[in-house]
């Protein structure tokens, strides 16, 4: 039996609820990107390579807030699935969408949409995007 968060032991705790609702986010986002054998994180890297050919690995790592050697990962991955390519001039690496990343991006919006769609469905509309915007804020304080 699944124990309510209010009567958790630990139910008051940031770490612990926040952790618990960014596992049931993951798997909701992981379900969603299964049309295109994407992981979430891959997925959201690649529409932003998409949106900006020629991105700089720096600039993703900003953008996305992960750390660089996790972006690398990310793009090392995608370079195998043959959806990037990474060009390298002096120390400068730009990253861009191959034809095949290009093909795939339609679907990716609807994965996108789905996604928000399936959680939108669970918390309701306003809901959910006052907890976006919520989240948001309380990541950029801390």
């Amino acid at each position: 039996a699944v124990v309510k968060m209010k009567d958790c032991k630990y139910g008051m705790c940031l770490y612990f609820t926040s952790a618990a609702l960014a596992r049931k986010v993951e798997k909701l986002a992981t379900e969603s990107w299964k049309k295109v054998n994407l992981s979430p994180s891959h997925a959201y890297l690649l529409m932003t390579v998409l949106d900006e050919p020629g991105i700089q690995p720096s600039a993703l790592s900003a953008q996305l807030h992960l750390q660089p050697s996790t972006i690398t990962r990310l793009i090392e991955k995608l370079e195998e699935k043959k959806l990037t390519v990474r060009t390298t001039e002096g120390k400068i690496t730009n990253v861009y969408p191959t034809p095949k990343a290009k093909e795939l991006y339609p679907k990716m919006k609807e994965c996108l949409n789905h996604f928000y769609q399936k959680y939108s469905a669970l918390l309701g509309k306003e809901e959910s995007n006052k907890l976006v915007t919520d989240i948001g804020k309380i990541a950029d304080k801390l």
